[in-house]
Protein backbone atom coordinates (compact mmCIF):
# COMPACT_ATOMS: atom_id res chain seq x y z
CA UNK A 1 0.00 0.00 0.00
CA UNK A 2 1.07 3.58 -0.77
CA UNK A 3 0.57 6.87 1.30
CA UNK A 4 -2.27 7.82 -0.76
CA UNK A 5 -3.96 4.18 0.12
CA UNK A 6 -6.61 5.69 2.92
CA UNK A 7 -7.24 8.17 0.23
CA UNK A 8 -8.12 6.29 -2.64
CA UNK A 9 -9.74 3.48 -0.78
CA UNK A 10 -13.05 6.40 0.40
CA UNK A 11 -13.60 6.21 -3.16
CA UNK A 12 -13.87 2.23 -3.68
CA UNK A 13 -16.55 1.33 -2.90
CA UNK A 14 -18.34 -2.89 -2.31
CA UNK A 15 -20.89 -3.96 -4.07
CA UNK A 16 -22.25 -7.41 -2.85
CA UNK A 17 -23.11 -10.37 -4.74
CA UNK A 18 -21.94 -8.79 -7.97
CA UNK A 19 -21.46 -10.23 -10.45
CA UNK A 20 -22.76 -13.41 -8.66
CA UNK A 21 -24.05 -14.48 -5.39
CA UNK A 22 -21.11 -14.95 -2.67
CA UNK A 23 -18.42 -12.09 -4.34
CA UNK A 24 -17.43 -8.88 -3.16
CA UNK A 25 -17.15 -6.83 -6.14
CA UNK A 26 -15.15 -3.60 -5.60
CA UNK A 27 -16.52 -0.53 -7.75
CA UNK A 28 -14.09 2.51 -9.45
CA UNK A 29 -16.41 3.85 -10.46
CA UNK A 30 -16.51 7.04 -8.21
CA UNK A 31 -12.80 6.94 -7.61
CA UNK A 32 -12.48 7.52 -11.34
CA UNK A 33 -15.74 10.01 -11.58
CA UNK A 34 -13.98 12.13 -8.23
CA UNK A 35 -11.21 14.40 -10.66
CA UNK A 36 -8.88 14.42 -7.69
CA UNK A 37 -8.71 11.21 -6.64
CA UNK A 38 -8.43 9.51 -10.17
CA UNK A 39 -5.60 11.86 -11.03
CA UNK A 40 -4.11 11.29 -6.98
CA UNK A 41 -4.27 7.42 -8.18
CA UNK A 42 -2.56 8.05 -11.23
CA UNK A 43 0.67 9.82 -10.19
CA UNK A 44 1.03 7.06 -7.80
CA UNK A 45 1.05 4.71 -10.19
CA UNK A 46 2.99 6.58 -12.86
CA UNK A 47 5.92 7.30 -9.97
CA UNK A 48 6.10 3.39 -9.82
CA UNK A 49 6.67 3.39 -13.84
CA UNK A 50 9.25 6.28 -13.71
CA UNK A 51 11.18 4.41 -10.90
CA UNK A 52 11.21 1.56 -12.99
CA UNK A 53 12.25 3.41 -15.93
CA UNK A 54 9.27 2.03 -18.48
CA UNK A 55 9.56 2.95 -21.81
CA UNK A 56 6.22 1.77 -22.96
CA UNK A 57 3.41 0.72 -20.95
CA UNK A 58 1.06 -2.23 -21.59
CA UNK A 59 -2.31 -1.80 -20.22
CA UNK A 60 -4.89 -4.23 -19.93
CA UNK A 61 -8.25 -4.55 -21.50
CA UNK A 62 -10.69 -2.38 -20.15
CA UNK A 63 -10.14 -1.01 -17.21
CA UNK A 64 -6.74 -0.91 -17.32
CA UNK A 65 -6.61 1.39 -20.43
CA UNK A 66 -8.24 3.94 -18.28
CA UNK A 67 -4.80 4.12 -15.97
CA UNK A 68 -2.26 2.56 -18.35
CA UNK A 69 -3.40 5.35 -20.88
CA UNK A 70 -2.98 8.41 -18.41
CA UNK A 71 0.34 7.13 -16.57
CA UNK A 72 1.39 7.08 -20.48
CA UNK A 73 0.39 10.46 -20.98
CA UNK A 74 2.33 11.79 -17.60
CA UNK A 75 5.46 10.12 -18.14
CA UNK A 76 5.51 10.82 -21.53
CA UNK A 77 5.80 7.51 -23.34
CA UNK A 78 3.82 4.88 -25.42
CA UNK A 79 0.55 2.94 -24.56
CA UNK A 80 0.10 -0.92 -25.49
CA UNK A 81 -3.61 -1.88 -25.40
CA UNK A 82 -3.80 -6.00 -24.44
CA UNK A 83 -7.28 -7.16 -25.58
CA UNK A 84 -9.42 -10.08 -25.83
CA UNK A 85 -9.08 -12.32 -28.68
CA UNK A 86 -10.41 -10.42 -32.27
CA UNK A 87 -10.30 -6.90 -31.38
CA UNK A 88 -7.93 -5.85 -32.20
CA UNK A 89 -7.51 -4.81 -36.59
CA UNK A 90 -3.58 -5.63 -37.32
CA UNK A 91 -1.79 -8.65 -37.31
CA UNK A 92 -1.10 -9.92 -32.97
CA UNK A 93 0.33 -11.79 -31.05
CA UNK A 94 -2.21 -14.34 -29.28
CA UNK A 95 -1.82 -15.82 -25.45
CA UNK A 96 -3.80 -18.26 -24.02
CA UNK A 97 -4.64 -18.24 -19.65
CA UNK A 98 -6.97 -20.82 -18.05
CA UNK A 99 -10.25 -18.78 -16.66
CA UNK A 100 -12.34 -20.22 -13.81
CA UNK A 101 -14.31 -22.44 -16.11
CA UNK A 102 -12.18 -22.58 -19.28
CA UNK A 103 -9.87 -20.68 -21.27
CA UNK A 104 -9.75 -17.00 -23.07
CA UNK A 105 -6.71 -15.36 -25.46
CA UNK A 106 -5.45 -11.89 -25.33
CA UNK A 107 -3.76 -10.32 -28.20
CA UNK A 108 -1.61 -7.22 -29.04
CA UNK A 109 -0.13 -6.34 -32.12
CA UNK A 110 2.85 -7.67 -33.29
CA UNK A 111 4.84 -4.45 -33.84
CA UNK A 112 4.00 -2.93 -30.59
CA UNK A 113 7.24 -3.60 -28.72
CA UNK A 114 10.61 -3.54 -29.76
CA UNK A 115 13.47 -5.50 -28.52
CA UNK A 116 14.61 -3.31 -25.59
CA UNK A 117 11.87 -1.80 -24.63
CA UNK A 118 11.01 -1.15 -20.52
CA UNK A 119 7.58 -2.59 -19.96
CA UNK A 120 5.40 -1.76 -16.74
CA UNK A 121 2.05 -3.75 -16.83
CA UNK A 122 -0.75 -1.12 -15.75
CA UNK A 123 -4.25 -2.73 -14.66
CA UNK A 124 -7.06 -1.93 -12.61
CA UNK A 125 -7.11 -5.31 -10.34
CA UNK A 126 -4.76 -8.13 -9.48
CA UNK A 127 -6.92 -11.25 -8.88
CA UNK A 128 -5.71 -14.82 -9.55
CA UNK A 129 -2.95 -13.32 -11.44
CA UNK A 130 -3.45 -15.42 -14.89
CA UNK A 131 -4.58 -12.31 -16.82
CA UNK A 132 -1.02 -10.31 -16.11
CA UNK A 133 0.86 -13.56 -16.47
CA UNK A 134 -0.22 -13.93 -20.14
CA UNK A 135 0.70 -10.37 -20.66
CA UNK A 136 3.88 -11.08 -19.13
CA UNK A 137 4.10 -13.48 -21.95
CA UNK A 138 3.06 -11.62 -24.84
CA UNK A 139 5.56 -8.92 -23.68
CA UNK A 140 8.86 -11.91 -23.63
CA UNK A 141 7.34 -13.14 -27.17
CA UNK A 142 7.86 -9.41 -28.41
CA UNK A 143 11.31 -9.35 -27.24
CA UNK A 144 10.54 -6.75 -24.52
CA UNK A 145 11.26 -6.82 -20.68
CA UNK A 146 8.42 -6.74 -17.99
CA UNK A 147 10.52 -4.03 -15.54
CA UNK A 148 7.00 -4.04 -13.25
CA UNK A 149 3.09 -4.42 -12.86
CA UNK A 150 1.14 -2.00 -10.93
CA UNK A 151 -2.16 -1.88 -9.77
CA UNK A 152 -4.88 -0.07 -8.17
CA UNK A 153 -5.94 -3.03 -6.64
CA UNK A 154 -4.98 -6.19 -5.35
CA UNK A 155 -7.19 -8.57 -4.05
CA UNK A 156 -4.59 -10.50 -1.69
CA UNK A 157 -6.70 -13.56 -0.64
CA UNK A 158 -6.33 -14.89 -4.54
CA UNK A 159 -2.46 -14.74 -4.35
CA UNK A 160 -2.28 -13.31 -7.81
CA UNK A 161 1.48 -12.37 -7.28
CA UNK A 162 2.14 -16.11 -7.08
CA UNK A 163 1.57 -16.13 -10.61
CA UNK A 164 3.96 -13.33 -11.34
CA UNK A 165 7.06 -13.70 -9.49
CA UNK A 166 9.86 -12.67 -12.00
CA UNK A 167 9.02 -8.59 -11.91
CA UNK A 168 8.07 -6.23 -9.51
CA UNK A 169 4.38 -5.62 -7.88
CA UNK A 170 2.96 -2.90 -6.62
CA UNK A 171 -0.62 -2.37 -5.86
CA UNK A 172 -1.62 1.05 -4.32
CA UNK A 173 -4.79 -0.72 -2.42
CA UNK A 174 -4.76 -4.20 -0.78
CA UNK A 175 -8.09 -6.15 0.13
Amino acid sequence: MTRSAPALARFVRDIPNFPKKGIVFKDITPLLGHGPTFRRAVMELARVARAARATKIVAIESRGFLFGSAVAAVLGVGVVPVRKKGKLPFKTLSECYALEYGKDTLEMHIDALRSGDRVLIVDDVLATGGTSAAVARLVKAAKARVVGAVFLIELGFLKGRGKIPHFPVTALLTY
